[in-house]
């Protein structure tokens, strides 16, 4: 038997490729462990200087450390350590860095830097500060890492899990608002990704010059963290003025196109704007509400509704922080009260509520007894911004006069104040006006223009003691007048024009009969036979000045009624507030104990006197008094009726509102009786500054 040799055992070599694989693994492996035990056993402390290198390159800034450096695996985890580190702000910044920390120590997951949200299992930062800031021109900020308008990408906060916070403070400036704002921001100590209920914010600062303090909370740290919801609730303090906000933030510094719920409260509405250098009247106590979107330039507050004083208002304000600010507002007022328009006119409100007028004149620092106030137009404030304004009031609350669906309009560019229309209805009658203040002028030049259109009397002065049921005249008329001024007094002691009021046909009725009859024995047979309410009858009437250097003269004062014929010469000083008038009723029918009783009426705006000659006139003063002076001159007119001899009146020029020299009689003579526009006693003023509206 043959013995056979076994078969050789074929033995195949591996594969090129699978050893290549095999030795690359083992290489990588071998270099990563020799990696991890060069940074494990050096703590990376080598690495500084090429992190600060890359950092710089990627930030566009110098990164630089000062103290100790890590950067290591322990183990599989990123340490990274570093004290006193810095990361510079643009050459452009006030401040030289964005950054600084005394310490910051972390644990980093490793993947989290290659792919996704970049998380750090935990942080410890100990005396951090961040300066973030706007460039002039609101084109660069800090906190995004690129010198080229509109490019590179913000700061994106990583998601920590557990962090411990303490000693960080915030600095933002915004050379376009004027706003700088330093911060705390309490101790932050979280674990397991959740801070807990709030991190609290405190600091101060100053906008526009004006300090101001800050508290705030932030509700949802933990959504913060990781980019979600953020409740944030804060009250800032300023100038007497408190504001509350509260909103959602998409991100912990990000407010544009955000709805914020905004709340303010204070003395004077006029204080809060001031901080932006925006005038406006001086208001009593205030609350507002109102919905506030930041939109670049524009802040826009909506669903905006409160009161001031005790008076409400609602619409919307579109502040625009350009160049020039520029206020955008539409607002309504459904119940305005006389006290909360007084500022307008330069009063102080309370000042009016507690001691009337004329002390609110006083405290200014007018002369006594004057009732225009000493407050001038802020005119260097009015150029710093524009505004345009729409508010329609439905009805003003007053004790006298019946105001209501005021529509106002309002244009203020570069200086140049425009109500421009500024309608009402009054006692069923409208009045128009147009009045412009001009500031570029110097000083201001000034232009009214009112119109009243047919009003009822008995309406109109129904809270001077007239007879609403009884009186059925009406009166129109208009005042087109021009002056030079920062306020109010000094345009009007300045004005030329003129100002005429025409009474057509009717009857007027005051509720005590001895206003319309000064005929004492007619008085006592009227009172006998139960007659004491009939009306004076009006043909017609007009009672008009011309006005020269503020100095307005009687031009004419003519009513022509059913048994009197009343004239009048004189007239007033807007400069010194003082009136000088002689007016005299004469009757067309000779009675026995008829007389005529010409009655002065003189003294000044806040205290007319009336200078009589019969005895009975001055049991008859009273209650006209009041209609000389808060209402117009034709109440005051109409007061007094005397007996005696005298021609009819022609119409015609009287309806017209014609000068004096257009006058005739009844047989068309001219009359030479109802003034001249003349000033007679009355002196041209002396230039001095009086009333301001604001």
């Amino acid at each position: 038997m043959d013995n056979a040799a076994p078969e050789p055992v074929i033995r195949r070599p591996l594969s090129r490729r699978r050893r290549l694989v095999r030795n690359v693994a083992i290489g990588v492996f071998a270099t990563i462990a020799a990696v991890w035990l060069i940074l494990f056993v050096t703590k990376g402390r080598f690495l500084k200087s090429p992190f600060q290198s890359i950092a710089g390159r990627l930030t566009g800034r110098e990164v630089r450390v000062a103290g100790d450096f890590q950067l290591y695996f322990a183990p599989l985890k990123i340490k990274f350590l570093a004290e006193g580190l810095t990361v510079s702000n643009p050459a452009w910044a006030t401040r030289p860095y964005l950054f600084q920390a005394q310490r910051i120590d972390s644990r980093i997951a490793p993947l989290s830097l290659l792919f996704g949200k970049r998380r750090f299992y935990w942080l410890d930062l100990t005396k951090g500060a961040v300066a973030l800031e706007w460039d002039a021109g609101h084109e660069r900020n800090t906190w995004t890492f690129s010198q080229d308008k509109g490019s590179g990408k913000p700061f994106d906060l990583p998601r920590i899990d557990r962090a411990t916070v303490t000693g960080t403070t915030v600095r933002y400036l915004d050379p376009r608002m004027r706003l700088l704002a330093d911060l705390s921001i309490d101790t932050i100590r979280s674990t397991g990704a959740r801070i807990g209920s709030a991190v609290g914010v405190t600091g101060d600062g100053r906008i526009r010059d004006t300090p101001f303090t800050l508290v705030a909370r932030l509700l949802s740290p933990d959504a913060t963290v990781a980019r979600g919801k953020n409740e944030l609730v804060g009250t800032v303090r300023a100038a007497g003025n408190v504001i509350d906000v509260t909103g959602t933030l998409p991100s912990i510094a990000d407010i544009e196109n955000v709805p914020l719920q905004t709340k303010a409260r204070g003395r004077n509405l006029s204080s809060l704007l001031g901080i932006i250098d925006v005038a406006i009247p001086n208001t009593r106590d205030y609350r507002l509400t109102a919905q506030m979107v930041k939109a670049g330039n524009e802040y826009r507050f909506t669903r905006l509704r409160g009161t001031f004083g005790e008076s409400d208002v609602a619409g919307t304000l579109t502040i625009t922080n350009a160049a020039r600010i520029h206020l955008d507002a539409r607002m309504a007022t459904r119940s305005l009260d006389i006290i909360d328009a007084a500022p307008f006119i330069g009063f102080n409100p309370d000042i009016v509520e507690a001691q009337g007028a004329v002390a609110a004149a006083a405290a200014t620092g007018a002369a006594p007894q004057r009732l225009f106030p000493d407050a001038e137009l802020p005119v260097a404030t009015m150029r710093l911004f524009d505004a345009d304004l729409k508010w329609t009031v439905k009805t003003v609350r007053s004790k006298n006069l019946p105001i209501s669906d005021v529509d106002l309009t309002l244009d203020l560019d570069r200086g140049r104040l425009a109500l421009s229309p500024l309608t009402m209805a009054m006692a069923r009658g409208n009045v128009a006006s147009d009045v412009v203040f001009d500031t570029r002028a110097r000083p201001s030049a000034v232009s009214y223009d009112i119109r009243l259109a047919p009003t009822p009397l008995g309406r109109l002065l129904a809270g001077y003691g007239v007879a609403e049921a009884g009186t059925t005249g009406t009166v129109r008329g208009r005042v087109q007048l021009t002056g030079r001024g920062d306020t109010i007094h000094d345009s009007l002691a300045t004005a030329q024009g003129r100002m005429a009021f025409v009474l057509p046909a009717g009857t007027f009725w005051t509720r005590n009969v001895q206003l319309s009859e000064l005929d004492f024995g007619t008085f006592v047979q009227k009172m006998f036979e139960d007659k004491l309410k009939e009306p004076v009858r009006i043909n017609c009437g007009v009672v008009g000045f011309t006005v020269r250097r503020g100095v307005a003269a009687a031009d004419p004062i003519l009513i022509d009624t059913k048994q009197n014929v009343i004239v009048g010469r004189g007239g007033f000083s807007f400069a010194t507030e003082t009136i000088d008038l002689a007016v005299r009723a004469d009757s067309k029918k000779f009675s026995l104990f008829s007389g005529q009783s010409p009655v002065g009426i003189r003294g000044t705006f806040a205290a007319p006197g009336l200078d009589v000659i019969s005895p009975q006139l001055v049991t008859r003063a009273g209650a006209a008094l009041g209609l000389a002076v808060v209402a117009t001159p034709v109440a005051a007119l109409l007061a007094f009726v005397d007996p005696g001899d005298a021609k009819a009146a022609q119409c015609g020029p009287i309806l017209a509102g014609r000068t004096a020299a257009a006058q005739r009689d009844a047989d068309g003579k001219p009359r030479d009786d109802v003034g001249d526009g003349t000033a007679g006693k009355i002196e041209a003023p002396k230039r001095k500054k009086f009333l301001g509206i604001f």
